[in-house]
């Protein structure tokens, strides 16, 4: 890793905290120390605001097409560099390579099509009440924006809603998750090549998240707040936000139901569950978290699930091959270890894994192997609570009417899965289920064009689409009067 990106990025340069503290970043893979990163702290981030908001004006009178322009030369330098991003971003968080190459095309593609959607910014007129009066309707970036994003996407959940707040006109500070900050930091650097005017994106890593949130959250200059992270927090920022009456956009904790009735492509449904459950080692907002399986099909799904997890190989992220990395750190994996614990003391049984991997090169990493649980009820940790790792419990259902109600039965509602050739019960479930975003038939539901978000307790706001660039624009309404006829 180059110096510089050691340092926090700030009105386009690389500058050391004003505290010349650092703090360590960690393989979660052998535990080793891959980096020191400048640790910002309230006066940096009062810093980052302050060059943000002197960009603002000037980034939002650039024309849609140059800001589109720069938005895609960022892109071409990163896809360009992609194999080493990954490797950074592996080396940080433990994916595997493979999945940090997918996701780092995901983020870019939201780049692209946010620099072409951001020239699609229109406005309206409105007809109006007299012949000498014109109403007109403008699209105006809302202003400075902060990103807070997770560790678990350390590329992705910046590069989106960067994409938007960017083609909207929209200056971004950026707050990185201090597990994974180089990655974040890589983003300043491909940014900055591609000729992004000094101050519109600045990039704060901090392991002082509390203490650098509430200075956010009291600075009225901030107009715009997104913020990817556990419900906990959210419902803290917002209680905070509304102080200055800032606009949030919260994508918060999940708990995906994932139901596969028994008229299913059972093949389809394996194949989309192991993919929705496994990506990120089961780390993600939308993993299937609670898998319910109609009782007639049980037996058999589970059998074939637990083939496929227990032949999927676990190891260092950057080895061919590998499929199943690391946790991101030993409370995580404390926190699966007690949600199996919990379940086996109420009479679940583990049909595969339910351990830390025992082979002596795993020993220093932050390790669990994939594990099915059976003879799981609704009153277990793993029915009530996100597990965020690679454990699939199995709850047997009868009926749509009772798997629906115990879909439904979480304060969550981020994402939601179903499976079923029927095309009536598609529309019914569909229509049911109490989640932002629904697959049916289909466990890959992230797409750069569609509106992404959660209800209840997961969240508000949407990103992707025309919507996601909703949350950084105002819609201004303009009164013409006096005008007269020749």
């Amino acid at each position: 890793m180059t110096d510089h990106l050691s340092r926090l990025f700030i009105d386009g340069s690389w500058q050391e905290s004003v505290s010349g503290e650092t703090f360590a970043v960690q393989n979660p893979a052998d535990g080793s120390e891959i980096a020191r990163i400048a640790d910002g702290n309230a006066e940096d981030m009062t810093r980052a605001i302050d060059g943000a908001e002197r960009a603002q004006v000037g980034w939002a009178a650039t024309p849609a097409l140059e800001r589109s322009k720069i938005l895609r030369r960022a892109a071409e330098i990163a896809r360009a560099d992609i194999d080493r991003l990954a490797r950074v971003m592996t080396a940080e968080h433990g994916k595997p390579v493979a999945q940090s190459v997918g996701e780092l095309n995901y983020g870019l593609d939201f780049i692209e099509w946010f620099a072409e959607e951001g020239r699609r910014t229109y406005g309206s007129t409105v007809p109006s009440t007299g012949p000498d009066k014109r109403i007109v309707a403008i699209r105006q970036a809302a202003g400075v924006s902060v990103a807070i994003t997770p560790w678990n996407f350390p590329s992705l959940q910046i590069l989106r809603k960067l994409g938007a707040a960017l083609a909207s006109g929209c200056s971004m500070v950026v707050k990185p998750a201090a597990l994974t900050p180089i990655s974040a930091l890589e983003i300043g650097r491909f940014f900055a090549e591609a000729g992004l005017p000094a101050g519109v994106l600045q990039i704060v890593p901090s392991s002082r998240a509390a203490r650098v949130s509430a200075t956010i959250m009291a600075d009225s200059r901030v107009r715009v707040l997104s913020f990817t992270g556990s419900t906990e927090v959210g419902k803290i920022l917002m209680r905070e936000g509304a102080a200055t009456m800032k606009r949030l956009s919260l994508e918060l904790g999940g708990h995906a139901p994932f139901i596969v009735f028994d008229d299913a492509d059972v093949d389809h449904a394996l194949d989309q569950l192991v993919a929705v459950k496994m990506r990120n080692m089961g780390q993600t907002c939308v993993s299937a978290n609670r898998i319910f399986v109609q009782r007639s099909v049980a037996p058999e799904f589970t059998r074939r699930l637990v083939e496929r997890l227990s032949a999927m190989r676990i190891g260092f992220g950057h080895e061919a091959e590998v499929e199943v990395g690391p946790l991101i750190e030993a409370a995580a994996v404390e926190k699966v270890e007690a949600h199996v614990a919990d379940a086996i003391a109420g009479g679940a049984g583990v049909a595969t894994g339910g351990r830390r991997p025992e082979h002596a090169s795993l020993a220093y990493g932050h390790f669990y192997e994939p594990t099915v649980l059976t003879g799981v009820t609704d009153d277990m940790l793993v029915a009530r609570d996100e597990t965020f790792g690679p454990v699939a419990p199995i709850f047997e259902f009868d009926t749509e009417e009772e798997v629906v109600r115990r879909a439904n039965n979480s304060p969550y509602g981020l994402a939601a899965y179903f499976f079923t050739r029927d095309v009536n019960r598609v529309v019914r479930v569909s229509e049911a289920l109490q989640y932002g975003t629904v697959g049916a038939n289909d466990g890959t539901i992230s797409a750069v064009q569609a509106p992404f978000g959660g209800v209840k307790e997961s969240g508000i706001g949407r990103e992707g689409g025309h919507w996601g660039m909703e949350e950084y624009m105002d819609t201004k309404y303009i009164s013409l009067a006096g005008l007269t006829r020749p």
